[in-house]
């Protein structure tokens, strides 16, 4: 990831001393060991509501962990853009935007146009069946064994099937697919990153092509032949769009998956509670989705003001640390226990504001259909005996690998 690493030399001079911190976010042990333990803990910490983290890594930033302050930057397009805030490296000589992840308002609404009508809560639901199809046709490969890789077996051939599907990209590059994105968004990749940016644009400008001659009914053609505004959209744009659309639906969903189904295979009561109560899939999905929150939302300063009492200036880095938000103890009680009869809250795993996923609606049916499908037949498994669980720097926070046994 192309993020410029920070320093306490690179700390602006309007920032207080007393709020410099260094929680090493993505590289301490403590992460590394456990990004679940990690995240709670910072607000167990003492740490202030909003900070100026350094980190060698992920470049220095304004932070929060707080969920009302998270809430409002996500929100607040008159003093932040996403604009400025892409991690990955563009040449500036054919420089192209994340859309509409990079789109402030108005243009950034008629850009989801697009595509929103494609991932709206009724559009998704037509889905519903042949992703319970995939999902059961996947048990139906590792059932037998007794035992799996989850992320291999599971976790990512669901969504990622799913996805490529709604792209309208080939099924026999799923692995190519698999390695561009884990390693673009890996910390511990950044020397790469220019490297697999030029083959990913030499692929998807080859598929823009195609669908231009021969459109479907696939997301990415509806983009090539999409209007705003009657006009049809700027060949960089067009680029733009598709690039951050498959770097945004490879691998948040299966990392998800991961997370949850650690914490499955360590806790049998949990498992017994939710077959126990199958029509309350809707509480436990959102629960565990709160408590397993897999990624950051970045944003850059444009103008001076001041946010809860701090002085931020133009140009400064903004970051909510959306996991750490869902733990927020101002709006969960007791927010590290797992409980599927909290009442409903908004949580911030899909970001929120304008800038909300645009495939919200169909992760979290994928995530419903992989918990219902798999506790249904196979209700008790456990990880490996004797299996480390790893996680590694990475832009999408989960496991390595998740080896099960039943």
């Amino acid at each position: 990831m192309a993020t410029p690493e920070g320093t306490t030399d690179s700390v602006p001079d309007h920032v207080p001393a007393h709020l410099v911190r260094s929680i090493g976010m993505l590289v301490s042990p403590e992460f590394l060991a456990d990004p679940y333990e990690f995240f709670p803990r910072l607000h167990e910490d003492d740490n202030p509501p909003l900070f100026y983290d350094v980190n060698p890594v992920m470049g220095n930033t304004w932070m929060t962990i707080k969920h009302d302050i998270a809430f409002k930057a996500l929100r607040d397009a008159e003093h932040m853009t996403t604009q400025t805030a892409g991690i990955f490296p563009r040449d500036p000589d054919h420089y192209f935007r994340l859309i509409p992840q990079e789109l402030n308002p108005p243009i950034h609404r008629k850009f989801r146009n697009v595509l929103d009508p494609f991932l709206s809560p009724k559009a998704v639901m037509e889905l519903e069946r042949d992703i319970r199809a995939l999902a059961n046709q996947l048990i139906d490969g590792v059932i037998d064994r007794g035992a799996c890789e989850f992320t291999e077996e599971f976790a990512r051939p669901l969504p990622v099937t799913v996805f490529l599907r709604f792209m309208g990209l080939p099924l026999d590059m799923t692995e190519t697919f698999v390695r561009w994105v884990v390693s673009l968004i890996s910390f511990a990749e950044r020397d790469k990153a220019i490297e697999i940016m030029s083959e990913i644009e030499e692929y998807l400008l080859s598929v823009i092509e195609e669908k231009r001659t021969n459109p479907d009914g696939a997301a990415i053609s509806h983009i090539v032949h999409g209007r705003i505004d009657g006009e049809p959209l700027a060949e960089r744009d067009i680029y733009g769009f598709v690039f951050f659309l498959f770097i945004a639906g490879i691998d948040t969903v299966y990392a998800a998956l991961n997370n949850t189904w650690v914490w499955l295979a360590r806790n049998p009561d949990r498992r017994a509670e939710m077959r126990a109560d199958p029509d309350n899939i809707d509480a436990q999905a959102e629960e565990l989705l709160r408590v397993f929150g897999v990624t950051f939302s970045g944003r850059v300063v444009t103008q001076d003001f001041e946010m809860n009492g701090v002085l931020l200036k133009a140009g400064d880095r903004f970051q909510s640390l959306l996991p750490s938000c869902n733990y927020d103890p101002a709006v969960w009680d007791n927010p590290r226990e797992v409980r599927f009869d909290r009442p409903r809250k908004p949580i911030l795993t899909f970001t929120g504001g304008i800038h909300a996923c645009m495939g919200g609606h169909l992760a979290r049916l994928e995530y419903k259909i992989a918990l219902k499908e798999w506790l249904r037949r196979i209700p008790e498994f456990s990880l490996q005996p004797g299996c480390e669980i790893t996680y590694r720097p990475s832009g999408v926070i989960g496991p390595d690998a998740v080896p099960l046994v039943w």
